[in-house]
């Protein structure tokens, strides 16, 4: 049964390595665009929706602030309800730092079937439409953009005739959770949605980033955009999912000048980040956890047990398979840690993380089932079939 199942392995990673669109290559960046673009520099409006983030606004919103973009652009930012003082900081930080104009608003409690980020992205976007711009970036509050980053995304988007131009923002890596945890985070998304896929007109894969999503304003009213995703937890494949289903053209990569500023130095806060949206990513479905569960001891865990169970019990075929299963897998996970600028040492290690990630997994469908699943911030939504329907 070692044997097999060793073996098994090995034969999923050889798939990986090469049927899944190359996920593992971190070679997929924003692509070159003209400058100026055909036709100009669009209007852009920023829409930022935030809540309690008064302890990393001071990074990002000045970095916005101060694009350096030739057309027309102002911030939207708009309080989710924050009790930290965050809209009054957002205005304390325009008048000290100048740059794009930028309003503040606030559009309540959100209603029932709606999630908090969404609601305030809608109200974001209906003020960005009195301003009639072609496109529409959406950004979350801790994420920081290097003074060129509008103009290039604009660049790639016209240049490329995307509707929706994504960067995965680089996360923080400081602590030594953060240098175990977050790497794979970004390694196991790519894995379910390979980058090259997404890019291929006419595909069916499709995800965004949603700290970094450039938006044809156009494309966001024909898609409905955010009223059609309005409950999603995990509303940045949800928008691409619904940009893609309407025919849009979507790109997704790494971003090199692009970082999240939100710092998460204890296990605990990683653990809530990924257990928070584990189990709506598996639509809520036992079978799919279970599935899932499985799929991670066998491709993840089974390498490193057979090659120990093999060596210590005289099996040269189980240790073979075992540890040629588990060195693909250290293979590639190193382009990741590379990316990361992290020591690769940590390669091996992603058995203990894959196990971290499946224990966080099941606790997402535990908390689910107590009716603690999807919290966030204070609030914590149902999944879609126990909302009601729209009059």
């Amino acid at each position: 049964m070692i044997v097999w199942t060793a073996v098994g392995s090995l034969a999923a990673w050889l798939w990986l390595l090469l049927g899944q669109g190359f996920f593992w290559r971190t070679d997929v960046r924003l692509p070159p665009g003209e400058d100026p673009p055909r036709g100009g520099w669009p209007a852009v409006c920023v829409v930022v929706p935030a809540r309690d983030e008064a302890a990393v606004l001071g990074e990002s919103l000045p970095s916005l602030l101060a694009q350096d973009y030739p057309g027309r652009a102002e911030v939207f930012l708009i309080d989710d309800g924050s009790t930290d003082g965050t809209g009054e900081l957002a205005r304390d930080l325009a008048r000290r730092g100048g740059g794009l104009p930028l309003t503040v608003a606030s559009p309540g409690e959100p209603p029932v079937g709606w999630t908090g980020k969404l609601w305030a992205v809608r109200h974001g976007v209906a003020l960005a439409r009195a301003r009639e711009p072609e496109y529409l970036l959406l950004t979350d509050a801790d994420i920081a953009h290097a003074p060129d980053s509008l103009r290039r995304l604009v660049a790639a988007a016209r240049t490329g005739g995307f509707d929706v131009v994504s960067q995965m923002a680089r996360l923080r890596v400081e602590s030594l959770w953060e240098r175990l945890v977050v790497p794979a985070f970004v390694y196991f998304f790519a894995q379910l949605y390979p980058f090259r896929w997404i890019g291929r007109r006419g595909g069916r894969t499709a995800a965004a980033a949603g700290g970094c999503v450039l938006l044809r304003a156009e494309t966001a009213e024909r898609a409905r955009i955010p009223d059609a995703i309005r409950h999603a937890v995990i509303d940045d494949v949800a928008l691409a999912r619904a940009v893609k289903g309407g025919g849009g053209h979507i790109w997704l990569g790494l971003a090199d000048r692009v970082d999240s500023v939100r710092p998460y130095p204890r296990l605990h806060d990683l653990w809530r980040m990924v257990s928070r949206s584990a189990y709506a990513q598996l639509r809520h479905n036992p079978l799919l956890l279970a599935g899932t569960v499985a799929g991670l001891a066998l491709v993840y865990l089974a390498p490193p047990v057979a090659l120990v169970a093999g060596l210590a019990a005289g099996g040269a075929a189980a240790a073979l398979a075992g540890g040629a299963a588990w060195l693909v897998m250290t293979a590639t996970y190193v382009p990741m840690l590379r990316y990361y600028r992290q020591p690769l040492w940590l390669a091996p290690l992603l058995p203990f993380t894959a196990f971290l990630y499946l224990l966080m997994t099941v606790d997402s469908a535990v908390q689910h089932y107590r009716g603690r699943g999807a919290a966030w911030k204070g609030r914590t939504y149902a999944r879609p079939e126990a909302l009601p329907e729209e009059g």
